[in-house]
C-alpha cells in the first residue's frame, strides 16, 4: 500500500531518506516552508530558499519515485518583526505560481504574540486573494489549546473556506474543535513535542478518521521520515482493514490536495 507524507520537511532529511522512503511505499510527499535552524536576515534568503523548494527538492524526490510539492510561507518562528514579514509575504506572488505549490504554508501561531497575529492573518488574506489551499501551525505543548483558539477565530473572521485549509499538528484536545468547524486535521508524528503513533491510532479510533491525515513532521530535529508506514503497521496490528488505514495515510490527502489544479497522482 502506497502512502503520502502531508507535512515533511526534506531540505532538512538526506537523498538516502528519500529512497528509504520510496522503499517503503511513498508517492508524494508536501513540503512547507519553514523556519531553518537560524533567523534569516534579509528578504532575499528567503527568497532562495522558496527556489530551493520550487526547483531543487523537485529534483531529488523525482530521482526516486516521489512527487514533491511545496508550500511558500513565512513561518511564525520568523513572524516578529513585523516590517520584514511584510517584505517577505511581498515575495509570495512571484512563486504561487510555479507547477509544484499548493498553497500558503506553513503559518500560523508560536508564541502567540501580536505580530504573529498580524503576519497570519496577512497571509491568510494572501492565501484567498490567490485562491490558494491553507496549511496551518498550531503552537507547541502548553500553548496548543489557545493558540489553536485564536487560529480558528482568525480563520473565520478571514472567511477562510474550511474545506481548502488544513490545521496542523492537532493533538486529542484540539482535534475536536478543529473537525468540529469543518476543517481539515493534521496528525504529526513526532517522537517528543507533538504526538506519538499509539496516540495517533488511539486519536483514529475515537475520533474517526474523517478529513483526518496523518504525517511525519520530518525536519532537523529527532524525526522519522518513515512515521506515516509505521503508523500504517500500528493500525494493521490493532486489527484494521486496508480501506481504514488508506484514508489518514493516503487518500484523504489526495482528496484534499486535488483542490489544487496543481496536484496529480497519474
Amino acid at each position: 500500500m502506497g502512502f503520502i507524507d502531508p507535512h515533511i520537511h526534506m531540505v532538512s532529511r538526506t537523498t538516502e531518506d528519500y529512497e528509504k522512503m520510496a522503499i517503503a511505499g511513498c508517492l508524494a510527499v508536501s513540503e512547507p516552508a519553514f523556519w531553518a535552524g537560524y533567523d534569516r536576515r534579509t528578504p532575499e534568503g528567503f527568497y532562495d530558499y522558496f527556489r530551493h523548494l520550487t526547483e531543487f527538492e523537485p529534483r531529488r524526490g523525482k530521482q526516486f519515485g516521489i512527487r514533491h510539492y511545496s508550500w511558500l510561507g513565512l513561518n511564525p518562528k520568523e513572524a516578529e518583526d513585523l516590517e520584514f514579514s511584510e517584505e517577505v509575504i511581498a515575495l509570495l506572488p512571484e512563486f504561487l505560481g510555479r507547477s509544484n505549490v499548493l498553497g500558503i504554508g506553513e503559518i500560523g501561531l508560536n508564541k502567540i504574540s501580536r505580530n504573529e497575529l498580524r503576519v497570519f492573518q496577512l497571509q491568510v488574506e494572501l492565501a484567498i486573494e490567490y485562491q490558494q489551499l491553507i496549511m496551518v501551525h498550531t503552537p507547541h505543548l502548553e500553548d496548543k489549546l489557545k493558540g489553536t483558539r485564536w487560529i480558528l477565530d482568525v480563520l473565520r473572521e478571514s472567511n477562510a473556506p474550511p474545506e481548502r485549509t488544513l490545521i496542523d499538528h492537532v493533538e486529542e484536545h484540539t482535534a475536536p474543535m478543529v473537525l468540529d468547524r469543518g476543517f481539515w486535521a493534521g496528525i504529526t508524528l513526532y517522537p517528543f513535542s507533538k504526538c506519538s503513533i499509539p496516540r495517533a491510532v488511539d486519536l483514529v479510533e475515537s475520533h474517526g478518521s474523517d478529513r483526518l491525515m496523518v504525517n511525519s513532521g520530518g525536519d532537523w530535529g529527532q524525526s522519522d521520515p518513515l512515521s506515516v508506514p509505521r503508523f500504517m503497521l500500528e493500525m494493521r496490528l490493532r486489527g484494521h482493514d486496508p480501506k481504514a488505514i488508506e484514508g489518514p495515510t493516503l487518500s484523504h490527502a489526495i482528496q484534499f490536495f486535488a483542490q489544487s489544479r496543481k496536484f496529480s497522482m497519474d
